[in-house]
């Protein structure tokens, strides 16, 4: 099972999901406190499972929640989970190709809902 790892920075909070192997799967923004940033962890548990796929490589789209996945700047394929309200609440790494962004996906499905959370 994942959990939720929340870590204070210079700027507030910010939190990482990571798989049952200790690997991060997703990151988040920085929020301004730490009820922010349990607010954050709690949009990602609910709209994990719930949110459609947008693949902006192929032109599909999806209503929110969803996760979008495209291509950055450098040629990487990446993911971000975006709540019913639109806004970006976890983001992946970058993957080298579009089936590793998707068992990113399903990595932060399966591991998102029920996850601890944990303070560092």
């Amino acid at each position: 099972m994942g959990k939720f790892t929340m870590k204070k920075t210079n700027t507030g909070w910010n939190f990482n999901l990571k798989a049952g192997n200790g690997e991060i799967i997703a990151v988040s923004e920085v929020y301004s406190s730490t009820a922010a940033c349990r607010k954050g962890i709690a949009s990602v548990m609910k709209n994990a499972t719930a949110a459609g796929v947008e693949d902006q490589t192929e032109g599909a789209s999806a209503k929110n929640p969803k996760f979008e996945i495209f291509v950055d700047r450098g040629g990487e394929f990446r993911f971000r989970l975006k709540a019913r309200n639109g806004k970006i609440i976890a983001a992946s790494e970058g993957y080298s190709s579009k089936s590793g962004c998707e068992n990113g996906i399903a990595s932060v499905r399966s591991n998102a809902p029920g996850a601890a959370t944990v303070v560092e």
